[in-house]
């Protein structure tokens, strides 16, 4: 017999529910169990995906409790206070920092040894909350981190040069907020460094490559400006992560992650590219980046150590 896999997950507002559907829409588990401090409406969702199962893959849904956790594969986490305009992603950490202990500790009772997936803001501060309530291996705790940010470059970048958004590499590292960072050291497209565009004056020129990042940075607080809340998007990324896991892709991904000396930094969850497994993270993948970009992502741990010190 095949073996089952399980998601759990908690937080049924528009991130979860969106990645809900995306799971049943990609036929990305066997099991999926949906918990909200409002049972109505995990029922009411678990209803809804069910009546999509015959245009999709089979499938068990059901709204269920922590005790569900025990044998789960992926616990994911959307649970927690939603970004209002004008709040930045660090405004929440105090609300959501005490939403999660007591989720973690729930999730613990059950005797649960598979992963977590954290996509709650601010995600690196809940990522590291999480590995501290639940003292699992860091390597099981992961936060969906720049996953987002990097599909964001890539996509407005693919624009700019008018290629394929999937042939366009190119990475934002750092905090998932104000403090992060674009890897154009490292941007190429198809193995073409953008550097070499640049040189011979084809496509953007460094101020509109500027620009893009800053809309990258910003898109957030546009959409949440625009129509309340940003999921699709994050969903479609979780998705991902969950695919990259379930299937032990060896997938190169930036999310948020223990440091243990990489990049000269340490004790901290930072989006970072790491190669992602059915264990978790099976390492951080080093990039060599140059002084001022170095500087850029030291700072960007100091934002989040300076946030993290008034929580642990």
């Amino acid at each position: 017999m095949e073996k089952v896999t399980k998601i759990v997950l908690i937080g049924t507002g528009f991130v979860g529910s969106s990645y809900a559907f995306a799971v049943v829409n990609q036929g990305l588990a066997n099991e999926l169990v949906l918990i909200d401090i409002n049972k109505k409406k995990a029922e009411g969702d678990a209803m809804d995906l069910n009546h999509a199962l015959p245009f999709g893959s089979p499938m068990r849904i059901w709204a269920g409790d922590y005790s569900d956790c025990k044998d789960a594969d992926l616990v994911v986490i959307t649970a927690g206070a939603n970004q209002q305009p004008g709040e930045t992603r660090l405004d929440l950490v105090d609300k959501n920092a005490k939403i999660f202990k007591s989720i973690v500790s729930e999730v613990m009772k059950s005797g649960f040894v598979g992963l977590f997936l954290v996509a709650t803001n601010p995600v690196d501060i809940l990522s590291y909350a999480t590995w501290k309530y639940s003292g699992l291996p860091a390597h099981r705790v992961i936060g969906s981190g720049t996953i987002l940010d990097t599909a964001r470059l890539r996509y407005l970048l693919s624009k700019a040069y008018k290629v394929n958004p999937q042939n366009v590499h190119a990475y934002i590292i750092g905090e998932h907020g104000d403090s992060e960072l674009p890897v154009w050291s490292h941007a190429t497209l198809g193995v073409r460094p953008i550097s070499d565009y640049l040189k011979e004056g084809k496509g953007p020129t460094q101020d509109e490559l500027d620009q893009i990042f800053i809309n990258v940075r910003d898109a957030a607080y546009h959409i949440i400006d625009r129509k309340g809340a940003t999921y699709y998007g994050i969903a479609m990324a979780m998705a991902r992560l969950t695919r990259a896991i379930l299937n032990d892709e060896n997938s190169v991904l930036t999310v948020s992650t223990l440091l243990n000396g990489e990049y000269g930094l340490k004790d901290i969850y930072i989006g970072v590219p790491a190669i992602v497994n059915r264990s978790g993270i099976r390492e951080v993948v080093e990039l060599n980046l140059n002084e001022q970009e170095l500087e850029k992502l030291h700072h960007s741990a100091e934002v989040l150590t300076q946030i993290m010190k008034k929580v642990f």
